[in-house]
């Protein structure tokens, strides 16, 4: 409840009110007890605060008793011994409910809450997928070489697509980031399947959450509870406590340093926060430390809801400086020495022993310690914590779908799209690279048959050269043997007329047959002589 300007959470046995100071709700919180003890209505008293401060809260929804939180309280006998008890008024208290946005990750009890793979990281999405150190560093690698080619990574079907490219391509990359082993890259894709199937693959995608958008305040100023629907959510405890530490993270690299307020720029309240840090590697410990340490300073305030205060590492405890602490039961030494140091953590009141009061608590009852003014925790102090202003029962299931449809922020989240991303581009640049194969291929058997063409070509070309210099060949030894003939027609005619000639002249002696005769063997022998010389 809030009253003049504090968040008042409870009454002590004395009468002394226990307050929240606007100024100090950033400094973090933390509320814890058994089950049954009350760590719901605390936190319902506190957020309901806030929400009349004007400071937007997010709380996470896991037992499906938060978005009453929009619907106005019933008074009753209970409630009216409660306000007593603490000191309130029963007729001046106002029972009402308080602006609420419902977001669901499965987009079927709220507004679709998406963020995409990028925005996540590759250190978070390790948690998610559960890969061990070798595989998470592959993964970062993959991360790097979509960021170095342009590749967006939106949803999961883009980072399967980039897997499987690094797997197809190792060796290529091997030289730059080193061998990825295919039996690694192998199990990283199995488990984005696994995720897929677990329905994780709905988170992923755009429109993705701009965070910037919970900080609009409510139609009559009061701040937004934006509640998350994680009944489904957190049977899958990776996915709920990674994407509650993706959304500090992203707070955290969003909004502006701005010290120390007057009130908190936004309140989260983490319920099952031992999800939170169940099995996470240091590497995101030291994350998770580091974050809640220094958001303060950005204005937000983060309030741990868990049954046990051992369930927070040493690091992030430390830092929690407003304390509700519900009874816990200590059955077991173990339980024992966890109660005495839940009750050492707080700043002692001589009158009780915090360890005896933790186990003695009744429901609604706590051991609390805020932080003063001057930022030092007050001494612990028993007190009994007010009734929410809200409705304590269940949401009203008929009445969801109208409050989602009348968010502002329905009609900006509630459609899905596939923009082009690391997907699609890997898709045309294989079709691209089949192309270029096939094209490369073709141009290849086109060159091989030109290649055989010109060789062939080139050996009758020279058939045809060889053949043609032959045919010259005949031609000349035609023209040579035509001259032979010619110079021997003539010889023979020369030779024959001269040996004619010659022979009447020797054969005249003889009379007239002789000088025919001799005329007759002189022609033969003179053409007898000149054919030796033209054989």
């Amino acid at each position: 409840m809030l009253k003049e300007g504090t968040v008042w959470a409870g009454t002590a046995g004395d009468g002394k009110q226990c307050v929240i100071l606007p100024k100090m709700a950033n400094r973090h919180g933390l509320i814890a007890g058994a089950t049954g003890t009350g760590k719901t209505v605390t936190l319902k008293v506190m957020a309901e605060s806030f929400s009349e401060m004007g400071v937007p809260v997010f709380l996470a929804d896991v037992k499906g008793d938060l978005a009453s939180v929009a619907e106005a309280g019933g008074m009753n006998d209970k409630i009216r011994e409660r306000l007593s008890v603490c000191g309130a008024d029963a007729d001046s208290f106002a029972m009402k409910g308080f602006p609420v946005t419902l977001w669901d990750i499965y987009g079927e009890k709220g507004i679709p809450l998406r963020t995409t793979i990028s925005e996540m990281g590759p250190l978070l999405l390790a948690r998610i997928l559960q890969l061990n150190d070798l595989q998470s560093d592959i993964l970062t690698i993959i991360f790097k070489i979509a960021d170095e080619n342009g590749w967006l990574l939106i949803d999961t079907k883009d980072l399967k697509a980039c897997v499987n490219y690094v797997s197809e391509n190792t060796k290529e990359f091997a030289e730059s980031y080193g061998k990825m082993s295919p039996a690694s890259l192998s199990v990283i894709t199995r488990a984005i399947v696994a995720l897929e199937s677990a329905g994780g693959d709905i988170f992923f995608g755009e429109p993705a959450l701009n965070v910037s958008d919970w900080f609009s305040p409510a139609s009559d100023g009061r701040g937004m509870i934006h509640v998350l629907e994680s009944e489904s959510l957190i049977h899958n405890g990776r996915l709920y406590s990674t994407f509650l530490l993706w959304l500090l993270s992203e707070l955290f690299e969003t909004l502006p340093e701005v010290g120390d307020l007057d009130k908190p720029k936004m309140v989260f309240f983490f319920d099952e926060a031992h999800l939170l840090f169940a099995d996470a590697p240091k590497v995101l410990l030291d994350k998770i430390e580091q974050v809640v340490k220094l958001i303060r300073s950005k204005g937000v305030g983060v309030y741990f809801c868990t049954q046990n205060p051992r369930d927070i590492p040493d690091g992030v405890l430390a830092q929690l400086g407003n304390k509700v602490q519900h009874a816990l039961r200590a059955y077991t030494p173990a339980d024992q020495k966890a109660v005495k140091a839940a009750a050492e953590s707080f700043r002692e009141n001589p009158a009780f022993k915090t360890y005896d009061a933790i186990l003695e608590l009744g429901t609604g009852e706590a051991v609390v310690s805020f932080l003063g003014e001057d930022g030092i925790p007050m001494m612990a102090e028993k007190a009994t914590i007010l009734p929410p202003q809200s409705s304590l029962s269940a949401l009203d299931q008929e009445k969801r779908p109208g409050m989602i449809k009348a968010s502002g922020l329905y009609i900006k989240y509630a459609e899905a799209f596939d923009p082009d991303s690391a997907y699609e581009f890997l898709q045309r640049k294989k079709i691209e690279d089949a192309e270029a194969l096939e094209a490369a291929k073709q141009e290849a058997e086109e060159a091989k048959q030109k290649a055989k063409e010109e060789a062939a070509a080139a050996k009758a070309a020279e058939k045809e050269a060889a053949a043609a210099e032959k045919a010259k060949e005949r031609e000349a030894a035609k023209e040579e043997a035509a001259k032979k003939r010619a110079a021997k027609s003539v010889g023979n005619a020369v030779a024959g007329t001269v040996g004619r000639e010659v022979g009447k002249s020797a054969g005249s002696m003889f009379g007239k047959f002789g000088k025919t005769l001799g005329g007759n063997l002189g022609a033969s022998l003179g053409r007898g002589i000149l054919g030796t010389f033209f054989k």
